[in-house]
C-alpha cells in the first residue's frame, strides 16, 4: 500500500503544472459542490454508461436485499424472544406444542425446531417397542433439520451481497480503464497540441466509474459482514435450545421406562 502512495506522489509531481492546476481547481469545484454528476454521466461514452447503470443496478439489488435481511433479522430475533420466554415459563410442553400447531401461519425458527422435535418424539413414544435412546435420536435428527434449513433461511441472498460487494470494484475499474481508453485516443486524434481540455473528459469517466463502484462495494460488503454475524449468533442460540430441549425430552424418556 505505502509502494502505490508513493507511486502516486511521483507521478503526481510529474505531471505537467497545466494538468496539476486544474486538477486543484477540480478539488475546489468538488468542495463547493460544483460538479454536475448526471451531466457527466450523459456525456460519458457508451461503454462507461453501460457499466456505471451495471454498478447502479447492482446498487440497488443490494440496498433491497440488506432492507429485506435487516427486517428478516429482526423479527427472527423477537420471536425467538418471546417463544423462549413461553418454554421457560413452566408451560406444559403438550399445551406448548398445541398451541404453536395451531397457529395458521408457517412457524419459525425457535418454534420449528421445538414442533418438529416434541413432534417426532411424541409420535416415536407412541410406539412402545421402541427404547427411550431411539425415541430421543428420531426427535434430536429433526430438530437437526429443521435447524438448518432455518439457517438456510438466514443466509439467503447473502451471496449474493458478497458477490456484489466483491466486483463492484473490479467492474469499476473496468470503466476505468474505459476511461483511460478514451483518453489516449483523444491525445493520438489531438497529436501533439493535446492539452487538458481533450484528456479531461476520459479522466473524468474514468475516475466517475471508480467512485461509482467504491459506493456500490462498500455499503454491500459491510452489510455482509455484519449479517454474517447476525446469523452465526442465531445459530448459536438454535442450536443452544436444541440441545437444551433434548436434554429435557431424555428426562421424559427416562421417566416413561
Amino acid at each position: 500500500m505505502m509502494t502505490w502512495l508513493l507511486a502516486l506522489q511521483d507521478t503526481v509531481e510529474a505531471l505537467p503544472q497545466d494538468i496539476t492546476g486544474v486538477a486543484t481547481q477540480a478539488l475546489v469545484r468538488t468542495a463547493h459542490g460544483g460538479i454536475n454528476y448526471m451531466d457527466l454521466m450523459l456525456k460519458a461514452s457508451i461503454p462507461v454508461k453501460i457499466i456505471v447503470l451495471l454498478l447502479l443496478l447492482g446498487s440497488f439489488t443490494s440496498w433491497v436485499i440488506i432492507f429485506r435481511k435487516a427486517r428478516v433479522f429482526k423479527q427472527a430475533n423477537r420471536e425467538a424472544d418471546q417463544f423462549e420466554n413461553r418454554f421457560w415459563s413452566g408451560t406444559d410442553l403438550s399445551k406448548l406444542y398445541a398451541s404453536t400447531s395451531s397457529r395458521k401461519h408457517m412457524v419459525s425458527g425457535l418454534e420449528a425446531i421445538f414442533e418438529g422435535g416434541f413432534r417426532e418424539f411424541t409420535r416415536l413414544r407412541e410406539r412402545r417397542r421402541l427404547d427411550p435412546r431411539t425415541q430421543l435420536e428420531g426427535a434430536q435428527r429433526v430438530m437437526r433439520t429443521n435447524f438448518m434449513r432455518e439457517v438456510d433461511q438466514l443466509e439467503r441472498n447473502l451471496e449474493l451481497l458478497a458477490n456484489i460487494g466483491s466486483t463492484a470494484p473490479y467492474v469499476g475499474l473496468v470503466g476505468t480503464v474505459f476511461g483511460i481508453i478514451v483518453t489516449m485516443h483523444d491525445m493520438i486524434s489531438s497529436g501533439n497540441q493535446a492539452g487538458i481540455a481533450a484528456v479531461a473528459p476520459g479522466i473524468s469517466e474514468a475516475l466517475f466509474a471508480t467512485a461509482i463502484g467504491l459506493f456500490v462495494a462498500i455499503p454491500a460488503v459491510w452489510a455482509y459482514n455484519r449479517f454474517t454475524t447476525r446469523v452465526e449468533r442465531l445459530s448459536v442460540r438454535y442450536e443452544t435450545f436444541a440441545e437444551e430441549f433434548s436434554a429435557i425430552l431424555q428426562r421424559q424418556a427416562s421417566v416413561d421406562e
